[in-house]
């Protein structure tokens, strides 16, 4: 009977501290916390007009003066696309978090959610690298393939 509580005691604690977050992402995520206007979008590290859905959802022109909303104490939030001729507009629910990878720099991970938090996207997501985050400006990249060529797209947000 004791060795069982105290196994059980242990994997309490193993479970504590293995979904601990760290101090570093503790903190990105208290910045990253409230109303973020999507800027821009731009391209670099190869040349020529490029044009792309982003997020398998909207043209990169939709996401625009998008606003983006995150929310620290649970992990959630949305972005919304004003609604046009090219863009079907509305509210996308996400889950999110701060990932620390090994010998890179944080990233912010997302998938897509309901309004009842439940997974739409079968656990799929996207990781983007925060390059600069600040209480008022935030750059995020992603690096994509195109025609076999590196493309990093850069996605500067202002806090509103």
């Amino acid at each position: 009977m004791k060795s069982a509580k105290l196994l059980s005691a242990l994997l309490m604690v193993t479970v504590l501290f293995s979904c601990s977050v760290s101090k570093s992402s503790r903190q990105q995520q208290n910045i990253l916390s409230g109303t973020w206007i999507l800027s821009d979008v731009s391209y670099e590290g190869n040349q020529g007009a490029f044009k792309s859905v982003l997020f398998n959802d909207s043209k990169d022109i939709c996401f625009e003066g998008s606003q983006w909303f995150f929310r620290d104490n649970n992990n959630t939030g949305r972005y919304t696309i004003q609604g046009g001729s090219l863009c079907q507009g509305g509210d996308r629910f996400i889950k999110w978090t701060i990932v620390e990878p090994t010998n890179s720099v944080s990233q912010l991970q997302f998938k897509f959610i309901d309004e009842k938090n439940k997974d739409v996207s079968g656990g799929l997501g996207y990781r983007l690298d925060i390059t600069n985050l600040t209480e008022q400006n935030m750059t995020l990249k992603s690096r994509v393939s195109v025609d076999g060529e590196p493309v990093t797209v850069v996605y500067n947000f202002n806090k509103q």
